[in-house]
């Protein structure tokens, strides 16, 4: 409904500019000038409606040219059909905004493109900075905006259309939880996009020969020289067998929790029972797990542990401690 609603204002404004300048400022030139500058303004006013995100400013000058000579097109096309017809005026309103449509979409395309090209890609880097692309899975997530906020990345990001539009079909699913992570992911977006502290310019480059959204992904990493950021550990293991750049949201939060060594104590809660016979569960403030022998008759008591072991996995830390009683 909104794109038809679009489409009428600007038959509409087309049609006004072009009677104005036939009937007050004498035909002429101007019957195709203003009718040309009514509408580059209209689909300027559309574009950042409908994209909300930011492109390369290359992408917008590409979609104006674009729109501008679709106009041209259009209008020449109209005053043969008006020769021939008399009522070919509204042959020449409906061609005017076909092309003007279809130069803008081929227009903005291209200048995609362009900016994709390393000179271009270089003055959008900025000093000794890298784009970065973001995954779903790491835009879901939602710690990315809080790690912008404190400052630690630095540079472009970028959010590929084919991601968004996987973003939408989530936000769209059936099922509650996948539409409710899908507007997160919107949100987050939305909170990256009005943060003045970070640039972050939507890419349509798509790779229509590759089905995976991670392939994709990977291939537009490579394209514009970008890393990825992401917590999907199998997405980043394929993108470093790639020669891919990975900047894991996973690991950053790993190396930035307080390190624990063996003998240490500390105090926490058992929650559950653990996945061998007497072992409790516990959980420190950062989401780490402690695995606390002879703790499965505490449950929901808060006692004091000793550290016996630590494991590091890909996944997290994990660390193994004893009720401090039991330990000698």
């Amino acid at each position: 409904m909104k794109w038809l609603l679009r489409i009428l204002i600007a038959v509409v404004v087309f049609y006004g500019s072009f009677q104005y300048a036939v009937e007050q400022m004498g035909g002429g030139l101007w019957s195709i000038i203003l009718p040309i500058i009514a509408e580059a303004c209209l689909l300027a006013i559309f574009i950042g409606e409908v994209k909300g995100f930011k492109l390369h400013p290359m992408a917008y000058a590409g979609g104006l040219l674009g729109t501008i000579l679709g106009l041209i097109i259009g209008s020449l096309f109209g005053y043969v059909l008006i020769g021939i017809n008399t009522s070919g005026i509204y042959l020449f309103i409906l061609l005017n905004s076909t092309f003007a449509y279809l130069g803008y979409t081929v227009g903005i395309s291209w200048g995609t493109e362009i900016a994709s090209l390393p000179v271009f890609r270089q003055k959008s880097k900025g000093e000794g900075t890298r784009l970065k692309a973001l995954d779903t899975s790491v835009i879901i997530d939602g710690r990315i905006s809080d790690i912008c906020e404190a400052g630690f990345i630095d540079g472009t990001l970028v959010a590929p259309q084919f991601i968004l539009n996987e973003l939408q079909h989530i936000a769209d699913s059936s099922d509650p939880l996948k539409r409710a992570r899908g507007r997160r992911g919107l949100d987050i977006l939305n909170k990256l996009q009005k943060n003045p502290q970070v640039k972050i310019e939507v890419m349509e480059i798509d790779f229509p020969k590759i089905k995976e959204v991670d392939s994709k992904l990977i291939a537009l990493a490579k394209e514009i020289g970008a890393d990825i950021l992401t917590n999907d550990f199998n997405l980043n293991k394929i993108a470093q067998i790639q020669g891919v750049s990975v900047l894991n949201i996973n690991q950053l939060a790993n190396a930035v929790k307080p390190i624990v060594l063996p003998g240490e104590g500390m105090n926490v809660t058992i929650t559950r029972q653990g996945k061998e016979r007497g072992q409790g569960v516990a959980y420190l403030d950062d989401g780490t797990m402690v695995v606390v022998e002879q703790g499965e008759n505490l449950l929901n008591q808060s006692i004091d542990v000793v550290v016996t072991s630590i494991l590091q996995t890909p996944a997290g830390r994990m660390i193994f401690a004893a009720p401090k009683n039991h330990v000698s």
